[in-house]
């Protein structure tokens, strides 16, 4: 049956279908919207009491619900500036370091960083030596993504690619998962070098936004666009740790990259398959 679902993923219309997906979200319907995010809520079993608007009928597309903001106060901040905070509720997927210019995707699958960053040579060599963390967002989890660590926005990437879906069983069985899927790179100038956060599409991700550029995909491109940002002066933007920097419509993956030297330890429970809170801490810087 896995087969069968991985091979289904080569030959679906991926785009054409997560487009399809994406004007339904954005729809405005009233009750048939109402009723599909009950429906959501119960198939995905989603604590509402989160939610800082618990109520359905509140939302008036699905992306709203989606994208919904938390309670204040529920995911503090882990405040020492020695120690990373996760970006994101999730599933860490594979962390550790970054040898050989390659990141372990899942057992005996890996890919390069020059490939995820979409053969940015410069970019990559900025992580040499470094270290990564994946962190899988399931259907259910809170789909806003923050920063880690505090750091002042250098340069975007857009990747064209795939839009196969990044669930633990595709990342098993597909190669080069990460680095073959539709992405946006957001790339950080930090007290302790460069953070490279990569947000992945995937099937039915209706959308990638982020907070300075605002929808980034779609629509989808068929090359590399990169924009390069001021790190200093009146137009720069800098993100204390802990800030919104991006959102997902519908589920998917971020992949995070530090430069060498940054990383000392992961912190307690930072494991593959182990569940993850924005805010709590991640990593110790060294």
């Amino acid at each position: 049956m896995d087969s069968v679902k991985i091979a289904l993923q080569y030959i679906l219309p991926k785009h054409l279908l997560s487009r399809l997906v994406g004007k339904l979200a954005a729809a405005e319907a009233g009750a048939i919207t109402t009723a599909g995010i009950k429906w959501f809520i119960k198939q995905y079993k989603i604590d509402m009491s989160e939610a800082a608007e618990s109520e359905p009928e509140a939302y008036k597309t699905f992306n709203a619900f989606f994208t919904r903001a938390l309670k204040p106060g529920l995911r503090p901040i882990v405040a020492d500036d020695k120690i990373i905070a996760h970006p994101v509720d999730g599933a860490v997927s594979q962390c550790g370091p970054i040898e050989a210019g390659k990141i372990v995707q899942a057992k005996n699958h890996d890919y390069t960083t020059l490939a995820l960053l979409g053969g940015q040579q410069k970019d990559a060599e900025r992580f040499t030596g470094g270290d990564f963390a994946t962190i899988y967002l399931a259907p259910k989890d809170y789909h806003r993504i923050h920063m880690p660590m505090t750091g002042t926005l250098s340069k975007m990437t857009y990747i064209p690619g795939e839009l196969f879906s990044v669930n633990p069983l595709t990342a098993q069985n597909v190669p080069g998962l990460f680095a073959r899927n539709e992405r946006v790179v957001a790339i950080f100038e930090t007290e302790v070098g460069p953070l490279a956060m990569v947000l992945v599409g995937a099937t039915i991700v209706a959308s990638i936004e982020t907070i300075w550029a605002g929808t980034v995909t779609p629509p989808c491109g068929k090359q590399v666009f990169t924009w390069d940002y001021p790190t200093e002066g009146p137009e720069s933007l800098t993100l204390e740790k802990g800030a919104e920097m991006g959102r997902f419509k519908l589920g998917s993956t971020v992949v995070m990259l530090f430069g060498q030297d940054a990383i000392d330890t992961f912190a307690e429970g930072v494991e593959p398959t182990e569940t993850t809170r924005m805010g709590q801490a991640f990593a110790h810087l060294k």
